[in-house]
């Protein structure tokens, strides 16, 4: 079994000034020929002042995962939804071949959120929006299904598997049963968690194409992990979530 370590992204903007975006693409330690893995395209991990306005803007076959853990904020888009999202309502924008949106940062505190781009199997798909919400903002020491292309509360139309768990120091835990065979990206949003003998720090990555055996939150750690199937159909022109290197 290999672990491939992932450092964190590339630090834009300037949360002093309203919006500061730590910009991962996974593909870059893996490979010279595509930015993104498989079905992963690019990871924002954002950090927003409250007030602060993303204003309309376009998507094309992306499809993208709102992982809110502070804050919130008001979504708008052009097919008719204003919703408001936090820490326990979700929502996957499916763009397909139109789509623009815009959010709203609300209240008195930051928003702290993952923007997850994942590629579907094809272009040019029909556009939706998706809402879940969960009871409870954290999943404490188990997996949490929250998206997939099926059997999931919020649908990805590829075959990725996004899962989350908060940890509590000295856990120890599994990768789900079920993802035994398939590559998995495991994300460290928040604390740091050892597998076999690598170090995952806040922002980081660890890839890996089989399974281990566990896995010890070496402090309070927030974790998402993603499960593909590396032979699985995947679009790699999406506008954020394709491959960048075809457009250097």
């Amino acid at each position: 079994m290999t672990i491939t370590k992932i450092h964190a992204g590339r630090m834009r903007g300037d949360f002093s000034q309203g919006f500061g975006v730590q910009i991962l693409y996974p593909g870059l330690t893996l490979t010279s020929d595509d930015t993104g893995i498989g079905p992963i395209g690019r990871i924002d991990r954002a950090h927003v002042q409250p007030g602060h306005l993303i204003g309309m803007h376009p998507h094309k076959d992306d499809e993208i995962l709102t992982y809110i853990r502070g804050g919130e904020m008001l979504h708008r888009d052009t097919v008719g939804n204003e919703t408001k999202l936090d820490k326990t309502h979700f929502m996957m924008m499916n763009a397909g071949h139109t789509f623009q949106h815009e959010e709203l940062m609300l209240g008195d505190d930051p928003v702290k959120a993952l923007q997850i781009f994942l590629r579907p199997s094809a272009a040019d798909l029909e556009p939706m929006v998706q809402f879940h919400e969960f009871p409870e903002g954290d999943s404490i020491d188990r997996w949490r299904l929250i998206a997939g292309l099926s059997g999931a509360p919020l649908r990805v139309r590829s075959d990725v598997r996004v899962f989350d768990a908060h940890l509590t120091k000295g856990v120890q835990m599994r990768l789900p049963a079920e993802e035994t065979g398939r590559n998995t990206l495991l994300y460290v949003y928040s604390g740091k968690v050892s597998i076999a003998g690598e170090v995952i720090s806040e922002g980081e990555s660890a890839f890996s194409t089989a399974a281990y055996d566990d896995f010890t939150a070496w402090a309070e750690s927030g974790v998402l992990l993603f499960s593909m199937d590396p032979a699985a159909e995947v679009y790699r022109g999406g506008m954020f979530s394709g491959n960048q290197r075809r457009r250097v």
